[in-house]
């Protein structure tokens, strides 16, 4: 395991835009438990914090940025935003896989796995400036890395699916049931019936070409119906 070197700390703060006054707060939020000296020497109890901090700093910015819309919609930016995908991308950008710490093992891994490790690191890169300097400061590093994405979130949506199980998740604590109620037409051009139920929502029937786009229809439905969407006139959607 590579340590850090002080010209590491200089740079790195450099990239974080802060200086901290407790350097071994910065040491510990880059080491993964594969690597740690001693118990409690990792990142894992920073992440914890630093999840909660990030929670708060984004939602308040999307209360602010986002004066118009309603709990639905900004449970749905919430999640998209705090992510392991956003916090990796936050990762990427800052260049952070110079600088952890990882055992042999964990250096062999790919995938889902080594981003979820950028993703905590920067949890616990924003719990140890907290700790360090205060809440301000812990705000000020958010906002220089999740302003923009909040405001180029505007016009970029995922699928259907993937909006109403996180705002279903978000509202309501349950998952979408999707059910197939027909198939109809020849198999050069079938068409299916969907309905989606949500414990506590009224349901919604798609019907499309495929199983799928029949689910993305009926979906679509809830979203604009609970004005989690703004449906259009062409039946797409934009915010």
């Amino acid at each position: 395991m590579r340590q850090l070197t002080p010209d590491d700390r200089a740079a790195l703060e450099t990239a974080l835009g802060y200086r901290f006054q407790d350097k071994a707060r910065l040491d510990r939020a880059l080491t993964h438990s594969s690597a740690r000296r001693v118990k409690g020497s990792d990142y894992e109890r920073l992440e914890f914090l630093g999840d909660r901090v990030l929670g708060l700093c984004v939602a308040e910015l999307l209360f602010k940025t986002f004066r118009d819309a309603n709990e639905g919609e900004l449970s749905v930016r919430l999640n998209q935003l705090v992510s392991a995908e956003s916090c990796a991308a936050i990762a990427d950008g800052l260049k952070l896989e110079r600088f952890i710490r990882t055992g042999a093992d964990v250096r062999k891994l790919t995938g889902k796995h080594v981003l979820n490790i950028r993703a905590d690191v920067v949890e616990a890169l924003i719990a140890a400036i907290y700790l360090d300097g205060g809440l301000e400061a812990a705000r000020g590093f958010v906002l220089a890395h999740w302003e923009d994405r909040a405001v180029k979130a505007e016009g970029a949506r995922r699928d259907a699916k993937t909006e109403l199980q996180e705002w279903a998740h978000a509202r309501f604590a349950v998952t979408p049931h999707y059910r197939v109620d027909d198939r109809s037409g020849p198999d050069h051009d079938p068409r299916f019936t969907v309905t989606v139920e949500i414990a506590g929502v009224a349901p919604e029937t798609g019907v499309d070409r495929s199983k799928r786009a029949a689910e993305q229809v009926a979906a679509t439905k809830i979203l604009e119906r609970e004005g989690v969407w703004k449906k259009t006139g062409a039946g797409k959607d934009t915010e």
